[in-house]
């Protein structure tokens, strides 16, 4: 068994299974990194159920060369489920949180304007999971801690992003004015920090633009080759 296969999660193993396609091989080496599928047509597949931040190395090195996909599931649906130690449920309750595209921009920590690089495909797939977790939580420098595994039940969407105007069209319709972070916030239906993650990394792919102030917070409006869409 290969090092990718020993390190990876039940979410990314059930994901590059459902990925597969006739032809693909899996686990395969390309220069010295380990890719998790490489279609028969030469693209190479990562599934990324985190930030895209540590794939900063591979993409330097395999971007200019090959084409590559970026797969990043996000829950749009969740269930908890504790479990014992023999893996039998105890109880399972919904979440109540519902995601969307927008938490793309956790995902782009460090690399916010990866969208732009013409080689470069990011595919934002929704997802139903089950994110397990023990029947008692750890203790780590006195606070509870219990990161669970996430478990592939469906996939409700996909969404590919092939350049950066395709990010606004995956998303909820942005203020037509001038707006705040928090005003962003409430278009986007996400917290304010998540908003100005995103106004962040909007600005860097310059599909919005510093639009002065109101009072003392900043202000943002959609480019205007933007906004024409």
């Amino acid at each position: 068994m290969s090092i990718g296969v020993l390190r990876e999660g039940p979410l990314h193993a059930a994901l590059k299974d459902w990925l597969a396609e006739p032809g693909d091989r899996a686990e395969v080496r390309v220069d010295r990194f380990h890719i998790d599928l490489v279609r028969a047509d030469g693209e190479l597949v990562e599934v990324q159920t985190g930030s895209f931040g540590p794939l900063g190395p591979k993409l330097d090195l395999l971007l200019e060369s090959h084409r590559m996909r970026i797969v990043h599931p996000i829950a749009a649906q969740r269930r908890i489920v504790r479990v014992d130690e023999h893996g039998e449920v105890l109880a399972a309750r919904r979440s109540p949180k519902r995601a969307g595209t927008v938490e793309l921009f956790h995902a782009l920590v460090g690399l916010p304007t990866l969208l732009d690089h013409p080689n470069l495909v990011v595919e934002v797939i929704l997802t139903s999971e089950d994110h397990v977790r023990t029947a008692t939580t750890a203790r780590r420098r006195r606070r509870q801690s219990d990161s669970g595994e996430r478990r592939l039940v469906e996939v409700l969407e996909r969404v590919e992003l092939r350049r950066p105007d395709d990010l606004l069209s995956a998303l909820p319709p942005l203020p037509d004015d001038a707006f705040t972070t928090r005003e962003l916030a409430a278009a986007l239906r996400c917290p304010v920090a998540l908003a100005q993650r995103a106004a962040y990394r909007l600005r860097a792919l310059e599909l919005v633009e510093a639009a002065g102030k109101r009072g003392h917070a900043p202000l943002h409006r959609l480019r205007r080759a933007s906004s024409d869409r």
